[in-house]
């Protein structure tokens, strides 16, 4: 035989050999890349993250407990050793293949959970997902949030409740800006400022609708709000726009109609899109949202968020660039609250290098919590819920101002309507000086 006959023939037998071999190995399609858990304060999440879409089944297994996620045509690509499971329902992770090219991930749990999970689809900001979220069975036995009903004790001098939303969180970094800087970050951290203010403060009692790093659905924040009774939602943004050069902090409210500019519209449309990072599923959406938005144009709450939202403006004009001098409009899902006045506050663009490096510093921090807080201490101050500490320190001729920073002591008369002279008697001034942190008596105008 010559060699060049005997060489086709070596290259037929490994051209075979070759398909033989492929033919024997499972065609895996689609991977899991990467593997995330968060735990949030009533469920547990994991995220697998995959190159395409994928069928899974979920099951649950009893003595011993575990759950059981079979995915389709997959290949395990992420390390599953490497996620924290503490603090979590979860003992130990296994996975293997079955049926020749379906991937199952067995979940021993040490506590009893209600499973549920769910894929999403990719979009513009996340590619697919599967997402399994495994509730406490406490929190997951809760009844449906109830109405608002304010609690007045015997004296009828109540906290205000005021519920804090960082946005975004957990898989959801909300926009990014230079050195990969997340807002889901800065906004928790302003956010914790702002509780921490309130909570010295006598009359009020501060809420955070996040706490940590996990994410909260949009329908989800609104209903932990009117859970815990809030008289005020207000959530801490610090987003993205198309062009660096855009810049400055800005306050929102609903509307129900339409945005009132261009900027404001797209916000909007970011922001409610949220859900489609975060991970929501069909049942999480709002079926009520029309009757939402009858509600709202029969109450004051609009009003309301508008006007308390021009005080928080106002204040924070003293510590940066305002993107609009007046309270903006557009229709942001988390808003969408008929009986608690909301607002939206954007603390600056992070996707502008200047502003971005400012968020990022404590000191900066601290500031804008200041002028959220203070414009909101204003607003209640002049007009405080009836029942409330507020209102009775108002009816007895009691009422207290911390002074921000900012302030004078003639704007402080100005915005309570007395003047100078009485105002230094009040609290036995024979100057105009004042200092940030000291607390003012009003008297009665």
């Amino acid at each position: 035989m010559a060699w060049s006959d005997m060489g086709r023939v070596c290259w037929t037998f490994a051209v075979l050999w070759w398909l033989a071999f492929v033919s024997a190995v499972p065609a895996w399609g689609t991977e899991v890349h990467d593997v995330r858990l968060w735990r949030a304060p009533d469920h547990t999440r994991v995220v697998f993250d995959l190159t395409g879409p994928a069928e899974h089944r979920l099951i649950t297994l009893e003595n011993p407990s575990r759950i059981v996620l079979d995915i389709s045509d997959v290949s395990l690509k992420a390390s599953l050793a490497s996620l924290k499971l503490d603090k979590t329902p979860i003992g130990t992770i296994r996975s293997g293949i079955r049926e020749g090219d379906d991937l199952r991930v067995v979940f021993d749990m040490s506590e009893e959970v209600k499973p549920r999970s769910f894929a999403l689809k990719a979009n513009q900001q996340a590619g697919d997902r599967l997402v399994l979220d495994l509730y406490d069975l406490q929190a997951a036995s809760q009844s449906e949030p109830q109405p608002v009903r304010k609690q007045v004790d015997a004296n009828g001098r109540r906290d205000l409740i005021v519920a804090i939303d960082a946005g975004h969180g957990g898989e959801d970094p909300g926009a990014l800006g230079p050195n990969r800087l997340r807002e889901k970050d800065v906004v928790l951290a302003i956010s914790k400022e702002l509780f921490r203010l309130f909570e010295q403060d006598s009359g009020f009692k501060p809420t955070l609708i996040r706490s940590g790093d996990y994410y909260v659905s949009l329908k989800g924040r609104r209903d932990l709000a009117r859970q815990r009774q809030a008289d005020l939602f207000v959530s801490i943004h610090a987003d993205a726009f198309t062009k660096p050069q855009a810049n400055g902090a800005s306050v929102y409210a609903l509307s129900t109609k339409g945005a009132t500019s261009t900027a404001a519209g797209y916000l909007a449309q970011r922001e409610n899109a949220a859900d489609l990072v975060g991970g929501v599923s069909l049942s999480d959406k709002d079926d009520v949202l029309a009757g939402v938005l009858a509600d709202l144009s029969m109450t004051s709450t609009l009003d309301t968020s508008l006007k308390m939202g021009g005080r928080v403006l106002s204040r924070m004009d003293t510590i940066a660039r305002l993107h609009k001098r007046s309270v903006e409009q557009a229709g942001f899902a988390v808003l969408k609250s008929p009986d608690i006045p909301s607002i939206l506050v954007e603390t600056g663009f992070i996707s502008n290098p200047s502003e971005a490096r400012r968020l990022n510093t404590r000191s900066y921090q601290k500031q804008m919590a200041s002028a959220i807080h203070s414009g909101i201490r204003d607003w209640f101050s002049q007009h405080p819920p009836a029942g409330t500490l507020l209102a009775w320190q108002k009816q007895q001729g009691a009422q207290q101002y911390t002074i921000a920073r900012g302030d004078t002591l003639s704007g402080i008369a100005q915005r309570f309507n007395v003047s100078v002279t009485d105002l230094k008697s009040a609290n036995g001034m024979s100057g105009t000086r004042i200092m940030v942190g000291q607390t003012l008596k009003i008297p009665t105008s």
